[in-house]
């Protein structure tokens, strides 16, 4: 059966744990410090899997929230909320920031994507530009068939079984039309070069 008590925090503890978080502030004291880690690392660990975290994550997010506890427990004011209020506030947070990274992941200096264009040398431009000129001559020397094909290919981007709808030809047609045309081509540029 459900259980519909509600749980409340022991007064008591609630104060305990307040004063442990004075004596870091205040004395950097490891042994409160280690009384409120064994309290509440596994509870925020917890919070962090119903949350949608992985294991690891959660684990490495309630990590990350004790870290925050030792180095800023200076900014805890008791009079404001208790510790555990403080703490899952932090948590939940932290698993914030975590999906923001997920989603936009951070971008690095040296990754290839951001790095510009190498400048192309002279001679390689001037190359390039006259295999082009040779290519287009040689294409206007191909049959029309071959030709409408090509470019239906290459500047249309279709698939060889949408070219063959398109124009009403049976697949295997389309495939040695074109074929036909780059062994035309080729055989022209091979020689010419």
């Amino acid at each position: 059966m459900f259980d519909k008590t509600v749980r409340t925090v022991d007064p008591a503890q609630r104060e305990r744990h307040a004063d442990c978080m004075a004596a870091i502030s205040a004395d950097r004291s490891k042994e409160a410090f280690a009384e409120l880690f064994d309290f509440y690392a596994p509870r925020i660990k917890s919070y962090m899997l119903r949350l949608g975290a992985s294991d690891s994550e959660a684990e490495e997010l309630a990590q990350d929230v004790m870290i925050t506890v030792w180095q800023k427990a200076g900014m805890y004011d008791r009079n404001q909320a208790s510790v555990s209020t403080w703490m899952f506030r932090i948590a939940r947070n932290r698993r914030i920031d975590a999906q923001r990274r997920q989603r936009r992941p951070e971008l690095t200096p040296d990754d290839p994507m951001l790095r510009p264009p190498e400048i192309e040398q002279p001679d390689a431009l001037l190359a390039r530009d006259q295999l082009e000129g040779i290519v287009r001559s040689e294409l206007v020397k191909l049959p029309l068939d071959q030709l409408r094909l090509l470019q239906a290919a290459f500047y249309d981007g279709l698939s060889h079984s949408e070219i063959a709808r398109a124009f009403n030809l049976p697949l295997g047609t389309v495939k040695s039309r074109i074929r036909l045309a780059f062994l035309r081509l080729r055989g022209e540029l091979e020689g010419g070069t």
